[in-house]
């Protein structure tokens, strides 16, 4: 069921399904609720979810402030929890998702029961990680969102499931043509400006999970192993011939996983 709420003057999107423990799906960079379709069909049978547009995607209006962040959008989520009256839920977000979550972490910790990361982390990008986003800032600017998309998206996925399911992946692709490039190069600039992350896992009160692709090449495994011994409490899952999108690669591993930390977290 699609719902909306109101934060600073501003509408925001959500859908809602299931009843019970309280849920937040977090969808990523170019992507909107149904991201999380595959898992809705599963959890909703557990819990409550709630899964929100995130500003600029599905229905909701993109944030007019120049200056938007990674907060700001903590704090819409935080908005949207207090909209529904929910004292306490189980946070989830995929890459850019896992971004606000950490920063929700940060600000809102005791609004959390445990959090997720799905192909996402708590390091600040790199300068080269800067630099790749400032060129695709500069593509969107010159090509526009679809050819930007067209090129980049391919790269998100394992090179088994490029080969098997070319028409899923051509379906992100053709979602993405609902993005305004302003959409996007705030994304973007967000997720440049935001700062390391790693002592909100240290500090951490509660359960952790990570969920990490063997093949994803935007949130390495490397990357993830580095950090993955600093919560108390650390569900690590590694999701062999996987790249950053678990969801619609193996949605029945990534279900079963996020499904038992929600049962060990209620």
């Amino acid at each position: 069921m699609e719902k909306r709420f109101e934060h600073n003057g501003s509408a925001g999107y959500y859908e809602v399904y299931g009843s019970g423990k309280p849920v937040v799906l977090l969808h990523g960079f170019a992507e909107d609720n149904t991201i999380w379709n595959e898992q809705v069909s599963f959890l909703e049978q557990h819990c409550l979810l709630i899964i929100p547009d995130l500003p600029g995607s599905g229905r909701s209006p993109l944030l007019t402030k120049e200056d938007a962040s990674i907060e700001d959008y903590a704090d819409i989520v935080h908005a949207l929890l207090n909209f529904e009256n929910i004292e306490k839920c189980l946070l989830f977000g995929h890459s850019m998702g896992g971004y606000i979550t950490l920063a929700f972490a940060e600000k809102f910790p005791g609004k959390l029961a445990g959090f997720g990361v799905v192909h996402s982390t708590a390091f600040e990008d790199n300068e080269e990680k800067k630099n790749t986003r400032r060129k695709a800032i500069k593509l969107i600017e010159e090509y526009g969102v679809y050819p930007f998309l067209k090129n980049s998206t391919p790269n998100l996925f394992s090179e088994t499931y490029k080969k098997e399911h070319p028409e899923r992946v051509a379906d992100l692709i053709e979602q993405g043509k609902k993005f305004t490039k302003e959409a996007l190069i705030q994304y973007y600039t967000a997720m440049i400006k935001r700062p390391d992350r790693t002592s909100i896992l240290e500090k951490s009160d509660v359960p952790v999970l990570f969920a990490i692709g063997t093949e994803d090449s935007a949130a390495p495994l490397e990357d993830l192993l580095k950090q993955v011994h600093l919560p108390k409490v650390s569900y690590i899952h590694i999701i062999k011939d996987v790249g950053h999108m678990s969801m619609w690669e193996k949605p029945s591993e990534l279900n079963k996983h996020l499904y038992q930390f929600i049962k060990d977290c209620s």
